[in-house]
């Protein structure tokens, strides 16, 4: 990747070239992976074959560049960047924080039945993957389409495979359970299978429909309800309890000791989304308080920046992020006129 640069009407001009055939992927379809580094670093870049130049401030180029040099290395692994994932780049580089972003495709987690390798997109996810491999109890609380659920899937197969435990077992609180149960068709697992579904969806990703239905078949992989849990002790097993703002606290305490030897236990959730009965209290919201300074435990937060969904996804979190501290800051204000 050869460079040049030279003063031009007080900006800087620097002229990258990329290998011819790695170039249209990296410069994107109508040139769209460069109009999202030039609109968010405030710099001129155009394209000329495999040719990428830059007009503006030093400081900002040098951003440009280095997300070029980043994606470029990722191009020549195979892995080929999305503009959710480009976007995530530049918010980095905004952040000065663009150093943290090169190892990200290092750390493979996992591989899917069809070869896609699974892998931290964000600095946050980074951390929540480190966390459940250096601990024996993790919780991952964040919003939708931070990848909670599925890099927490995906760490499990992983650990099935290299015999690192005996068995996966995957549980949610089925919120609605109760009376409304007994209305749906079908026996109680039917009945609750609507819930457990997003889990199902992930694990035929990770490893396939005809391996999971072997699994599943064995009683290797287990995917229950959470009231299913109590009375029980879970040795050798990768546990996941998903959806874990649902819970109340007597349900959270009762899964965490459901924990046995050699067993590694991973909670997700989104403290935005409770669905329990107005009034009452979330197991997951106390956990930062309870968990504090406890060695074995992590607790990670994963924002709106580790969304790898749809773009929207992120704008709606925000949108509704907004709404909820103008109604609060509002509540407040009423609250002091009385």
């Amino acid at each position: 990747m050869g460079k040049g640069q030279h003063l031009l009407l007080g900006n800087i001009e620097y002229k990258i070239e990329i290998e011819p055939n790695i170039a249209p992927q990296l410069i994107g379809k109508l040139e769209e992976n460069i109009r999202l580094i030039e609109e968010g670093l405030k710099v001129a870049i155009f394209s000329r074959g495999n040719e990428i130049n830059f007009t503006g401030e030093q400081t900002q180029i040098d951003k440009g560049v280095a997300i070029i040099q980043i994606l470029n290395e990722q191009l020549k692994k195979g892995n080929a960047a999305s503009l959710d994932e480009i976007r995530y780049l530049v918010h980095l580089a905004q952040e000065n924080q663009l150093n943290k972003a090169a190892s990200l495709t290092e750390e493979v987690v996992a591989v899917t039945a069809r070869g896609k390798k699974i892998f931290p997109r964000t600095i946050g996810q980074k951390q929540y993957v480190e966390s459940i491999l250096g601990n024996g109890l993790t919780f991952g609380i964040g919003p939708a389409g931070t990848g909670k659920t599925y890099l927490a899937v995906a760490l499990a197969v992983a650990a099935l495979q290299a015999k690192s435990v005996n068995r996966l077992i995957l549980t949610r609180p089925a919120v609605e359970a109760g009376e409304k149960l007994g209305f749906l068709p079908g026996d109680l697992q039917e009945k609750v299978d609507p819930y457990l579904r997003p889990l199902y969806d992930a694990l035929y990703d990770v490893m396939g429909v005809d391996l999971f239905q072997k699994y599943l078949e064995r009683g290797i992989i287990e995917i229950a309800p959470l009231a299913y849990m109590r009375g029980r002790t879970l040795d050798d097993a990768f546990i996941i309890l998903d959806e874990a703002q649902n819970t109340t606290p007597e349900q959270m305490k009762m899964f965490l000791t459901r924990m046995g030897f050699g067993s590694k236990a991973v909670v997700t959730g989104d403290i935005t989304q409770v669905d329990l009965p107005k009034g009452t209290i979330s197991g997951l919201t106390e956990v930062g308080d309870i968990f504090t300074g406890v060695p074995g435990i992590s607790v990670v937060m994963l924002t709106d920046h580790d969304v790898v969904r749809h773009e929207l996804v992120q704008r709606i979190i925000r949108a509704y992020e907004r709404y909820q501290h103008t109604v609060n800051h509002k509540g407040a204000g009423n609250l002091g006129a009385q």
